[in-house]
This record gives C-alpha cells, structure tokens and sequence, in this order.
C-alpha cells in the first residue's frame, strides 16, 4: 500500500482531471433524467462518506481523497486507522480531522458481541468521545436490545440498526429492525442500507416511509441485479431509484446523512466514489436544489 506521500503532483492533477471529467459526465446523465425544477433551493440532501468506502487506505490517505471529493461529512469506523477504538488513538484522529474540516455524524458498523454491560457501554463510550450522536449498530441480536436501549437513554446516543440482506436471519431488511424497535426509546432506529434493503426484496422507497422518524443513517450504493450481492456498481450505474428515494427523505423529513458506502473496487475505489458523488449531485441539481456536499 502507498503511503500519503505517494501522491505525486501529477498524481493530483490527474485526480482532478478525472474528478471534473466525472462530474460533468453524471451530471448530465442525471439531469437528462431528471427534469430541473426552478426553486433552487439548498438540497435537504446531506451527502456523506462511510471511510469503510476506503478501508485499504490510512487516516492520511482517506483525508486526502475527501478533500479531492469535496466531502467534509464523514461516518467513521474502526477500520485500518480511521477511528481507532482505544482513546489515545481515537483522539489522534479526531485532532486530524478536526484539522482538514471534517467532521464526524456517525459510527459504525459497530457490533455489539457480548450482552453485557461492560462491552455495550465501551461502545457508546467510544461514539461519546468523538462526539459522535448516531451509532450504526451491525449485529445486535433482538436479547440485547432492551440493554442497548439503556444505554441510548443513558447517553443520548442514538440506534441505527443496519440491514444486511437476506444472508442477515436477524436483520435482513430495515422493516425487521422496526418490528424490534416498535414501543421502545425513540432514539432505537435503523440505518437503511439500500442495496441490502432490494436484495432482502424490501421496496426501499416503501422503507423509508415506514421507517420516518426512527430513520437515522442511510447507507448508499447502486446495484445492476437486486438479487446479487456481487452486482454493485457506481451509484448512477445500476437500478435503484434515485430521485425517488431523495423524494421520500425528503417527504419524511429525513434529517441525517446519504452516506456511500462503495464497497466493490477496494484497491481503486476513487473512479466509482467520484462518479457516484457526481451523479447523486446531479439528480439533485434536476430536482432543483443548490447541493454543497
């Protein structure tokens, strides 16, 4: 693996040029699409990046690319040195962070491997330290939730239960989350996953109405097949509905983040994530919306 310092000038200047070049060509596939409104209006949209989008990478690295990306939301997990777990490393990288301009919304996933009180609290107290509000819970079973909600109360941290497919016989799709979450705090939520959500043959759209204010992150990609894990793509590239599922964040309110998470392409993921970025930009630029992400 490279280090930051192998990004030549050159390096840079082709980065840019690619960029740009990826832009204007989602762009215009966006909006050709979609027809522009006339309110111009700043997006309701929050695009974000999950760094397990660049988890081949380091901190520096994935620092350096979200500057490329012109992102400065990130959700952050304790992946390569991105957040680290331990306090001394943790407070390394919310002081580079903090440094670039980037700040943190979301955690995760994390799992939650033991019901104990000891393990769920080190969890929260790790989202608490970064100042982080919303944790995306990967893997807790239906027996640990009443303990995780004691501790959503205790800390006033929220609960996004992530969605992971048909594989997942706990939490396939994000309408089993709810079932779990209904009566309980209204901070135990759910993170939508889209591309897990399709596969899991749940409409997403159908979803996010349902999910309305338990609603807390949302986790993005695209995907040609929706019953193909393997088919995933550049957001713009695939199937999923785009202009509908901002249409119903919108509808419901959504206040939290669109993060990509690009998990094909470990190696070389910038050219999907710039033309991912690019294309939600423009189907929000054809919805009418001034977008600053």
């Amino acid at each position: 693996m490279k280090s930051t310092q192998g990004f030549s000038r050159r390096r840079f200047v082709q980065a840019g040029a690619l960029t740009a070049a990826s832009f204007a060509v989602s762009s215009a596939k966006a909006m050709t699409a979609e027809p522009r409104a006339a309110s111009g209006k700043p997006s309701p949209i929050k695009l974000g990046l999950t760094s397990y989008t660049f988890r081949n990478f380091s901190r520096a690295q994935l620092i350096v690319f979200m500057k490329q990306l012109n992102v400065t939301e990130l959700n952050a997990k304790d992946v390569k040195d991105h957040l680290p777990i331990d306090p001394t490393g943790e407070a390394a990288a919310l002081a580079d962070y903090a440094a670039n301009g980037i700040k943190l919304h979301a955690a995760g996933a994390i799992y939650f491997r033991k019901d104990e009180d000891a393990d769920v609290r080190a969890q929260f107290e790790y989202a608490k330290r970064a100042g982080i509000g919303v944790i995306v819970a990967g893997d807790p079973t239906s027996e640990t939730l009443p303990r995780i909600e004691k501790f959503v109360r205790e800390y006033d941290i929220r609960i996004a239960i992530h969605n992971h497919g048909p594989e997942d016989k706990v939490w396939p799709s994000p309408l089993d989350v709810l079932k779990a979450v209904k009566g309980m705090d209204p901070r135990m939520g759910c993170c939508i996953d889209i591309g897990h959500c399709v596969r899991a043959g749940t409409d997403v759209v159908e979803a996010i109405h349902a999910a309305g204010p338990r609603l807390f992150n949302m986790h993005t990609k695209d995907l040609t097949n929706f019953t193909d894990k393997d088919s995933q793509v550049a957001v713009g590239d695939g199937k999923l509905p785009f202009r509908e599922i901002f249409e119903a964040l919108i509808a419901i309110r959504y206040p939290g983040f669109v993060d990509l998470e690009y998990e094909v392409h470990a190696d070389d993921p910038m050219p999907g994530v710039i033309s991912s970025f690019a294309y939600m930009r423009g189907v929000l630029a054809g919805m009418g919306y001034l977008n600053k992400s």
